[in-house]
């Protein structure tokens, strides 16, 4: 007897997708909470900044390494080899970028990052020591959760990842529940604080939930079994672990370039608050990127993951322009987040120029997607590079200027960059595209 062959349908994207996008959200919604409780406590603009312009972004820069072990897990972890020396190379990895971060919190290496590099105000640097402290679990718990979290998705578990994002967010929530009502601790330290337990708690809750997996769907031998080799796995990973460093190393240069600009505390304290949000809408494109990995080669997957991405992009688009357009900003920036009349100002008018910035997130995710299941992660790399060096270079013409908010042009060499990039996986990915289509019979 035929056995049926499984067509893939927007229904069944979106039934795999949504748990993915629920997890993001509900970790996009982190930031904003933070946001929320950082401006009710002492001094809300020196800890929006010190937390979110420099703790925030040093750390990302640290982990960005070990990011991409999510979609490393989902492509490789097949049978127990490959899980078992992926782990391996998981905790080393992890180890080692422990060390980085204990040398930059607790040496004068900060002192030199953040005072002489970095030219963060004075006022934030201190705060910021002391969250960079106290987030030194940060690199190695996300690392864990993320490796077994590829497990989950790979054997049909996607909905425990999005169950995962709530225990961690319900642990920081519990955190600065009890920072706010003392009030007296530094909201550098709460933030912090709530993000470590946050992390820590989801990494126990993913590594619990994945046992069961490992015990019985694991197999000992998968059925396209190929031998795991170091060398074939650091191909695959290096280009993809580049893309984080490139990508998240420009974080900091943002907070760089903005304390060289006008009005630098008030711009750090903003940026922030407008990524998140943006953040917030682009959280559901991210998730896309492993519905694609996991999707792409099935019967019916190329004109079915073609059209859920258009339907993505303008939702989000559509989202984020709303807030933008309407008093919904006033009442998310002002009444929700609570900045400032002045803060309050600045958030508006900046978020306009980053209203394409979530729809670019799931078309990057499309087009990532489709390189990395043909294996060709070197075009991702290439794509974040351009990225990197279009925003330095507008950035450096902002300082060079000196006449406009840094926020300003920080947001509109985000949007740029993020062009770019998007237009060369689009380029780099056009003949795994070609051959998707004749595969699908939608060209001849």
């Amino acid at each position: 007897m035929r056995r049926s062959v499984e067509v893939v349908t927007t229904r069944g994207i979106f039934k795999t997708w949504w748990p993915l996008a629920a997890s993001w959200i509900l970790m996009a919604l982190e930031l904003p909470v933070m946001n929320i409780v950082i401006t009710r406590l002492v001094h809300p603009e020196i800890h929006l900044a010190a937390y979110g312009s420099l703790v925030f972004p040093l750390a990302l820069l640290i982990e960005a390494p070990i990011i991409m072990l999510l979609a490393a897990s989902t492509a490789l972890c097949s049978d127990w080899e490959s899980y078992r020396k992926v782990r391996r190379f998981t905790h080393i990895l992890s180890a080692v970028l422990t060390g980085i971060h204990a040398l930059v919190a607790f040496t004068p290496i900060y002192g030199l990052i953040a005072r002489d590099i970095l030219s963060a105000p004075e006022e934030i640097i201190g705060p910021a020591r002391i969250g960079m402290m106290i987030t030194l679990p940060w690199t190695w718990a996300i690392a864990y959760r993320r490796f077994n979290q590829g497990v989950l998705i790979r054997f049909g578990h996607s909905l425990a990842v999005g169950l995962g994002t709530l225990v961690r967010l319900l642990a920081d929530c519990g955190v600065l529940a009890i920072g706010y009502f003392v009030g007296t601790i530094q909201g550098t330290a709460v933030a912090t604080a709530a993000i470590i337990a946050g992390v820590l708690f989801e990494a126990l809750y993913v590594g619990l939930r994945v046992r069961p997996v490992l015990r019985n769907q694991l197999l000992k031998v998968s059925p396209n079994y190929e031998p795991f080799s170091y060398r074939s796995f650091l191909k695959f990973y290096i280009p993809l672990s580049l893309t984080s460093l490139i990508f998240l190393g420009a974080r900091p240069i943002f907070t760089a370039g903005i304390g060289r600009m006008l009005d630098p505390l008030n711009s750090l304290a903003v940026l922030p608050v407008i990524t998140s949000l943006t953040f917030l809408f682009r959280a559901g494109g991210i998730a896309y990127s492993e519905v694609v990995i996991a999707t792409m080669g099935k019967t019916g997957a190329y004109p079915a993951l073609r059209k859920f991405t258009l339907g993505l992009m303008g939702v989000m688009t559509a989202g984020i322009l709303l807030i933008a357009a309407t008093p919904l900003g006033a009442i998310w920036f002002g009444r929700i987040t609570g900045l400032s009349p002045n803060l309050l100002s600045l958030a508006r008018t900046g978020l306009w120029f980053a209203l394409l910035l979530p729809g670019l997130g799931a078309l990057q995710s499309w087009f990532q997607g489709i390189v990395m299941h043909h294996k060709r992660t070197n075009a991702i790399t290439e794509a974040v590079i351009l990225y990197l060096v279009v925003t330095v270079s507008i950035l450096f013409a902002g300082v060079a200027w000196g006449q406009v908010r840094g926020i300003y042009v920080a947001l509109f060499a985000m949007t740029v960059g993020e062009i770019v990039r998007t237009g060369w996986l689009a380029w780099r990915s056009r003949k795994a595209r070609q051959a998707l289509k004749i595969e699908a019979g939608l060209v001849s």
